[in-house]
């Protein structure tokens, strides 16, 4: 008879035990470890911080001139970076290897951001464009705004 009891205990204690111990790492990762909290996630200038490196590609509109490049920039965290680039149009490489370039940005707090990049002697200076941030900021998507201009940028790390 007390066999029967303690089987019955343990038919519902093991179970129990097994379920709460599953539980209880779930929820000791803490609140930011729910799926919902990405909806919740602020960006904001300081975002992009550091060196990036960008690979271009496109066309610029009007005479339909390929476009192909490579980019490092060093964000600043408060709304300015500099850059230098290595842009290759239909074929010709650049008169300077590496080209110094210099703008503003603003990130809005739902990682989407634009920009201004100035380059001194380019003729289509200053130079606007639009991002989206991803990867808590290790990522940048760009696209030039006029021209079939896409980039995306990886931190350097």
């Amino acid at each position: 008879m007390q066999w029967k009891s303690v089987s019955r205990i343990s038919m519902v204690t093991i179970p129990l035990m097994v379920v709460c111990g599953l539980l209880v790492p779930a929820s000791s990762t803490g609140p930011t470890a729910r799926a919902d909290d990405e909806d919740t996630k602020v960006c904001t200038n300081h975002t992009l911080h550091g060196e990036y490196g960008f690979a271009l590609e496109g066309e610029i509109l009007g005479p339909g001139l390929q476009f192909r490049g490579v980019v490092m920039q060093h964000y600043d965290g408060k709304g300015s970076f500099t850059q230098v680039d290595h842009i290759v149009v239909n074929g010709v490489p650049p008169a300077e290897e590496w080209t110094p370039g210099s703008g503003t940005y603003a990130v809005n707090p739902n990682c989407t951001g634009s920009a201004v990049i100035n380059v001194p002697g380019n003729p289509l200076s200053p130079i606007n464009l639009h991002f989206v941030v991803v990867k808590q900021g290790k990522e940048i998507h760009q696209v030039v705004d006029a021209n079939v201009v896409t980039a995306v940028g990886n931190k350097v790390e």
